[in-house]
């Protein structure tokens, strides 16, 4: 018995010893590695010729941040605190530099146990010309890390159009865009049209969980369409408040509206409460910009079936909830023309279960099928 222990005993301080280390010490493609600034000169998102997209109270305010500092009504504390998280932040450029290294400083980066860093609390890089933008990069950092020094590009030198995409669920306090210290620096192309397109929403809309920026399906969305696609996704507080659609209301000259919010509410009543209240606040600032009502999309448990294809139809709490939006869309249309609406049971496609992190938040599979579903639909209601 006792030589059994013993044995037991060295195995397990060999397998410790084994798995002290791990593959970021193992792997030599996900080691941190040391980053070269030097030579370099530093620009800010918000400077000329830079394009900044995202914050529309950016000019009033000088904070990345997605609402009002100081809000005309009381949002709710949730809202308040993820208006700081940066989600569908741009900035873009034209540059021949051979290097873009990009120094941070976070007002937070809180680590989630379903979301990759990259995503949350990460900036990505793609390059090219509108409808040929590429994903070239995306910094890497200790987890948690309020502070961080990362390269997002090395390449030849010569002109390319870079658009950095801001993180999704973090705060960022600064960011300086370090480029060679001779580089040129110019504005990057037109927009197809600069009127933004602003979606509200949930924490699906805020970007969760996608690997990185640039996958967050607003993101997407904006390289496809070529526009500034604003993100008012708030995690798990997507609710149809008032003091939101107030302060949504003031973005001036929007191309379209998408109101993307079932998933934050359960009941039909709360459904009934908001929806139509917070579409007439919207209607008294843009009376004709067109209005998308989106139902959410499936999770992977919510009728499905053990064979594929044969989908059970939706929990009786969502068919509620999405019989108020229809009622509501087909009442309000009558006399609103410019009132849209799509449902979202078809955005994940057939094997929409094998599209989600957790069952409900989408992977990059998912978000990329949101979009591609997305496109068409949006593309036939922006105004020509």
């Amino acid at each position: 018995m006792l030589k059994s222990l013993l044995r037991f005993a060295a195995l397990f301080c060999c397998a410790g010893m084994f798995a002290a280390e791990s593959a970021l010490e193992l792997d030599p493609n996900m080691k941190l590695k040391p980053v070269d600034a030097d030579g370099l000169k530093y620009l800010l998102p918000a400077e000329k010729p830079l394009r900044l997209t995202g914050f529309c109270w950016y000019g009033q305010d000088h904070v990345y941040r997605r609402l009002p500092v100081r809000p005309d009504g009381k949002l709710s504390r949730g809202v308040e605190n993820l208006a700081w998280n940066t989600a569908g932040g741009q900035v873009a450029f034209r540059s021949d530099t051979g290097r873009i290294v990009l120094k941070v400083e976070m007002r937070s980066n809180n680590v989630m146990y379903h979301m990759a860093q990259t995503g949350s609390a990460g900036f990505d890089l793609y390059a090219g010309a509108p409808g040929e933008q590429r994903f070239f990069g995306v910094t890497r950092f200790p987890s948690g890390a309020k502070e961080y020094t990362a390269q997002l590009f090395k390449g030849e030198r010569r002109m390319r159009d870079f658009t950095i995409n801001f993180p999704l669920y973090a705060g960022v306090k600064q960011v300086f865009i370090g480029v060679d210290a001779d580089a040129k620096v110019e504005a990057p192309p037109a927009w197809e049209d600069d009127r933004p397109i602003v979606i509200y929403g949930t924490s699906i809309t805020q970007g969760g969980c996608a690997s990185r920026p640039g996958m967050a399906y607003t993101n997407l969305l904006s390289r496809r369409l070529n526009r500034p696609v604003i993100n008012l996704g708030f995690s798990g507080n997507g609710k149809g408040e008032p003091e939101v659609a107030a302060e949504i209301a003031k973005i001036k000259d929007p191309a379209l509206i998408v109101l993307d919010y079932e998933a934050n509410v359960h009941r039909a009543d709360l459904m009934q409460k908001t929806l139509a209240p917070f579409i007439g606040i919207l209607r008294k600032s843009h009376p004709t910009v067109p209005i998308l009502l989106l139902t959410k999309v499936r999770y992977a448990a919510e009728g499905r079936d053990l064979k594929r294809g044969n989908d059970l139809p939706r929990p009786g709490h969502v068919q509620a909830v999405q019989k108020v939006e229809r009622d509501t869309f087909d009442a309000l249309n009558r006399n609103d023309p410019n009132l849209h609406f799509h449902s979202g049971d078809d955005l994940l496609g057939p094997d929409f279960d094998e599209c989600s992190v957790d069952g409900v938040h989408p992977t990059d599979l998912g978000f990329y099928r949101m979009a591609e579903k997305l496109e068409p639909v949006i593309r036939s209601i922006l105004p020509r």
